[in-house]
C-alpha cells in the first residue's frame, strides 16, 4: 500500500508496513477494539499473543489433558503456552536455548524445561518425558515450532507421539530454506501443520482477544519488557538477538 517516496522504493515485511502518521487501509484491514483498552499494550495483539495462542486454538485444537511442547519460548512460545493453559493441557514443555527463559516460561504455566545444548537428543528427552506406565512409546500430543528453524521443524515433528501427534509450525524460516524428514514419521500418523496469524479472524477475533486481556483471561503486561522511543529502535533489535527482551514497545 506504500510503494514509493521521493523515487525511492519502500519495502514491505510480511505484508504489512509501520512508522507512518497516516495511512488508508481496506475496511477488511480494520478492527473496532474497546476504548478502554490501552493501545500500548493491546499492540501486541496485532501478531504474537494473537498468533501464538490462536495457534493453540484454532490450528491445533488442543484439549484437556493434552501434553504438548513448545520450541523456542520468546515473544510467541509464551502466549503458545498461555493458550496451552487456556485449553488445559497437563504437561508444557518447553525447548529453549536460553537458560534465562525458564522462569518468565514458568510464570506462564510451563512444567517441564529442556535446554537442547545441555542432552544428547532433545527428541529422545521429550519422548522419554512424556511416558507414562500405560504408554511405553511416548511423545507429545502437540508440539509448536516458535523458532524459524527447519532443523527445529524436524524435531518438533519427530518428538509427537506415533499415531496421532500434531506439528504446527509458526516460526518464519529464512527464505528458501526447506523441511525434511523421513515419510516413515507422517506415515505412522503425525501431522504437520503450519499456522498463519493463529489461523484467527482478524475483524472479529482481535476485538474478543482484547476484551480477554481486559477481563484478566490473558496476559500481556508482563511480556514488554523494554519500552523504546522510535530513536531507539536499533536497541530494540539488539535486546531481542541478544535474548534480553521478550517485546519491546516502540513508542513514537
Amino acid at each position: 500500500r506504500f510503494s514509493m517516496l521521493d523515487g525511492t522504493p519502500i519495502h514491505h515485511y510480511m505484508g504489512c508496513s509501520t512508522f507512518a502518521n497516516h495511512t488508508v487501509l481496506p475496511e477488511i484491514a480494520v478492527a473496532k477494539v474497546r476504548a478502554d483498552a490501552p493501545f500500548d499494550k493491546i499492540c501486541y495483539i496485532g501478531c504474537g499473543v494473537t498468533t501464538g495462542i490462536g495457534a493453540v486454538i484454532n490450528t491445533a485444537k488442543v484439549e484437556i489433558g493434552a501434553k504438548a511442547v513448545v520450541f523456542g519460548l520468546g515473544g510467541i512460545g509464551l502466549n503458545v503456552i498461555q493458550g496451552l493453559r487456556m485449553a488445559g493441557a497437563d504437561m508444557i514443555i518447553g525447548v529453549d536455548l536460553n537458560d534465562d527463559k525458564k522462569a518468565m516460561a514458568e510464570y506462564f504455566s510451563m512444567t517441564h524445561f529442556i535446554n537442547p545444548s545441555r542432552v544428547d537428543n532433545v527428541v529422545q528427552e521429550i519422548i522419554n518425558l512424556t511416558k507414562t506406565p500405560f504408554d511405553q512409546i511416548g511423545g507429545a500430543d502437540y508440539s509448536f515450532d516458535c523458532t524459524g528453524n527447519v532443523k527445529v521443524m524436524r524435531d518438533a515433528l519427530e518428538c509427537t507421539h506415533r499415531g496421532w501427534g500434531v506439528s504446527v509450525v509458526i516460526g518464519v524460516a529464512p527464505a528458501g530454506a526447506e523441511i525434511s524428514t523421513r515419510p516413515f514419521q507422517l506415515v505412522t500418523g503425525r501431522v504437520w501443520k503450519g499456522s498463519a496469524f493463529g489461523g484467527a479472524r482478524g475483524r472479529t477475533d482481535v476485538p474478543r482477544i482484547v476484551d480477554w486481556y481486559m477481563d484478566g483471561k490473558i496476559e500481556i503486561d508482563p511480556m514488554i519488557t523494554h519500552i523504546l522511543t522510535l530513536d531507539e529502535i536499533n536497541k530494540g533489535f539488539d535486546l531481542m538477538h541478544s535474548g534480553e527482551s521478550i517485546r519491546s514497545v516502540v513508542v513514537y
